[in-house]
C-alpha cells in the first residue's frame, strides 16, 4: 500500500493522499480486497466440499464433506450466488433508508465473518446457516461500499473519480486472484473446515482494516438519504413479522409432516430468482411516469438484460460445472508443478487484471479511428464467445469420458476465453445500464443489472433441480448453442435496438 504527500497551497497542512486519491480509497480498497478474498476463498472450495466423500467426487480425493451429488452441489451454488446478487437490492435500501452506507457496510462485514465461522463448524445444518449469512451480508456490503468510493469524489465531474474506481476493481480482483491460492489450498488439501475458517479470518482482517480506517472515510457516508419514516418503519416491521411467521408455520407443518427435503428450500428460492427480476423489469417497463424515450429505453435495455442472464447462466459455472471437471477429469500438475482445482478460480481475476487494461486501450483506439464496436456488438461478441468457450469444453469432456485425465491446458484456455467475453459486457454493461436508466429509477437500475446475475444462475439451478446432468456433454454443447443463437441474434436486430436506444450508443 503506498502513499503521497501533497500540499496545495503553502500554509495549508499536506493532505494524506493514496495513489493520488482520497486516503479513504486506501480503506475501502482494503476491506473490498479482504471481503473479496473470503468470498472467493469459500466459493472455490464450496462445490468441491458439498460432493466430498460422495460417489461424486473425485477418487482420492479428500473426505468429511457432505457427500452430496454434483446435481445437489450445482443447483446449491448457483442458488447460492443468484442470492449474493439478489441481495444487492435490500442491501441499497438498507444503506439508503436505514443505517446509511457506512453502518450498513459495517454491520455486514460482521455478518460475513459470522457466516464463514458458521462453516468452520462441521455439520450440514450450521453449513446452511453459514451459507445464508454470507449471501445476506456480501448483499448489504456489495451495494453500499461501491457507493461510499462516489462519496470520496467532488460528484461526477471530478476527474480523479473514474480513476478511484479503476483502483478499486483492482482491489476486488487481487483479493479473488489470492484467495484460492490460500484459502482453496489449505481447504482442498489439509481441512475444509480450516479453509472456510481462514475466510472468516480475511473477512475479520477487512472488517478492522474498515473501523480502523473509518475516521478517512466522506461524512456524506454517515448520512441515511432518505430515513423511513416511524409509520414507514412499523409497517414494514409488521410485513416482515407476518410473512417470518406465515413461513415459519409453512415449513413446520412440512416438516412435522414428514416430508421436507432439501429442494423445498431449494426450489422456491430457484423460483424467486426467476420471477423477481422479471417483475421488477415489468413494474418499470409498465411505469406510466416514464416519457416516451425512456419507455423506448427499457424496451432496449430488456435486450441486455436477456442476454447477460443467459452469458452469466454459463460464466458463473466456472465455480461449479468447470471446477467439478478439474477435480475429477483434469491432471492435477501444470508444467510439472502441482495444481490443486481450486486454483483454477485464480485464473479468471488473474486474466482481468492481466487484460483488462489492454481491452480499455483497445476501445479506445478504435474510437480514435470511429471503428469501436457498438454496445450491441459487444454484447453479442460476449454470447458468441461464451458459448464457444462451452464449445471448446466438449472435447475434454469427450477426451475424459474413457477415465482419461485432461491436460490443465484446456481449463485454463477456457477460462481465458470467458474472461474476454466478460471483458466485452460486464464493464460496457454497467455503463451502459447507467446511460439508459430512467431518471425515476437511477439508483436502482445498477440493483437491476445485477439481477441479470440471480435470473442466469437460478436458470442453471432450475436445470440441475429437474435432474439435468449439468456435467453432461450434450447439456454443455446446449448451453453453447444457445449463448452463440443470442448472440448472433442480438447481432441481426442490432439496428433495431440502436433505433430504441435513441441517442445512447
Amino acid at each position: 500500500m503506498a502513499s503521497s504527500l501533497t500540499q496545495d497551497s503553502v500554509g495549508t497542512p499536506p493532505e494524506r493522499t493514496f495513489l493520488g486519491h482520497p486516503r479513504g480509497l486506501a480503506t475501502l480498497f482494503m476491506t473490498e480486497m479482504w471481503e473479496r478474498f473470503s468470498y472467493y476463498g469459500m466459493r472455490a472450495l464450496l462445490v468441491l466440499y458439498l460432493v466430498s466423500g460422495g460417489a461424486d467426487a473425485a477418487a482420492g480425493s479428500q473426505g468429511g464433506g457432505l457427500a452430496m451429488t454434483a446435481a445437489t452441489a450445482s443447483a446449491i451454488y448457483a442458488v447460492y450466488v443468484s442470492m449474493v446478487y439478489l441481495m444487492a437490492m435490500p442491501g441499497g435500501w438498507f444503506g439508503d433508508r436505514v443505517w446509511g452506507a457506512r453502518k450498513t457496510v459495517a454491520i455486514a462485514a460482521f455478518v460475513i465473518m459470522a457466516g464463514h465461522l458458521s462453516l468452520a463448524v462441521p455439520g450440514q445444518a450450521m453449513f446452511f446457516v453459514g451459507l445464508v449469512l454470507v449471501a445476506v451480508g456480501s448483499g448489504l456490503l456489495k451495494a453500499n461500499i461501491s457507493t461510499m468510493v462516489g462519496h470520496l469524489y467532488d460528484g461526477p465531474d471530478d476527474p480523479r473519480r473514474d480513476g478511484g474506481f479503476t483502483v478499486f476493481y483492482m482491489g476486488i480482483n487481487l483479493g479473488a486472484f489470492v484467495a484460492p491460492l490460500v484459502i482453496g489450498t489449505v481447504g482442498e488439501t489439509y481441512n475444509w473446515h480450516a479453509g472456510f475458517a481462514l475466510a472468516a479470518v480475511g473477512m475479520g482482517l477487512g472488517l478492522v482494516q474498515f473501523l480502523i480506517g473509518s475516521k478517512s472515510l466522506s461524512p456524506k457516508s454517515n448520512v441515511v438519504p432518505n430515513p423511513l419514516s416511524p409509520a414507514e418503519r412499523s409497517g414494514i416491521l409488521l410485513k416482515v413479522a407476518a410473512v417470518t411467521a406465515a413461513t415459519a408455520v409453512f415449513y413446520g407443518a412440512v416438516v412435522m409432516a414428514g416430508m421436507y427435503t432439501l429442494n423445498w428450500a431449494l426450489v422456491p428460492l430457484t423460483l424467486a430468482g426467476l420471477i423477481i427480476p422479471i417483475a421488477v423489469l415489468v413494474r418499470i417497463k409498465r411505469d406510466k411516469g416514464l416519457d416516451r424515450v425512456e419507455q423506448s429505453k427499457m424496451s432496449a435495455y430488456i435486450w441486455f438484460f436477456v442476454a447477460a442472464a443467459v452469458f452469466w447462466m454459463i460464466y458463473d459455472q466456472g465455480g461449479s460445472t468447470l471446477s467439478l471437471f478439474a477435480d475429477g477429469k483434469t491432471a492435477d500438475t501444470l508444467l510439472g508443478i502441482g495444481f490443486p482445482a481450486t486454483w483454477y478460480q485464480s485464473l479468471n481475476p488473474l486474466f482481468v487484471m492481466a487484460l483488462a487494461p489492454v481491452f480499455a486501450w483497445l476501445w479506445l483506439w478504435l474510437a480514435r479511428r470511429n471503428q469501436e464496436p457498438s454496445t450491441i456488438v459487444k454484447f453479442a461478441m460476449a454470447l458468441v464467445l461464451v458459448g464457444g468457450s462451452f464449445f471448446v469444453f466438449v472435447v475434454p469432456m469427450a477426451m475424459a469420458g474413457d477415465g482419461t485425465k485432461v491436460s490443465p491446458m484446456w481449463l485454463v484456455s477456457i477460462y481465458m476465453i470467458q474472461t474476454i467475453a466478460e471483458l466485452c459486457l460486464s464493464p460496457v454493461g454497467l455503463s451502459v445500464t447507467t446511460k439508459m436508466a430512467p431518471k425515476k429509477y437511477a439508483s436502482q437500475m445498477m440493483g437491476v443489472w445485477f439481477l441479470a446475475v440471480t435470473a442466469g444462475d437460478c436458470a442453471t439451478g432450475l436445470l440441475a433441480l429437474a435432474g439435468v446432468d449439468l456435467n453432461g456433454t450434450s447439456i454443455i454443447a446446449m448451453q453453447a448453442a444457445l449463448a452463440v443463437a443470442a448472440g448472433l441474434a442480438i447481432y441481426m436486430y442490432r439496428q433495431k435496438v440502436q433505433e430504441l436506444m435513441g441517442n445512447v450508443h
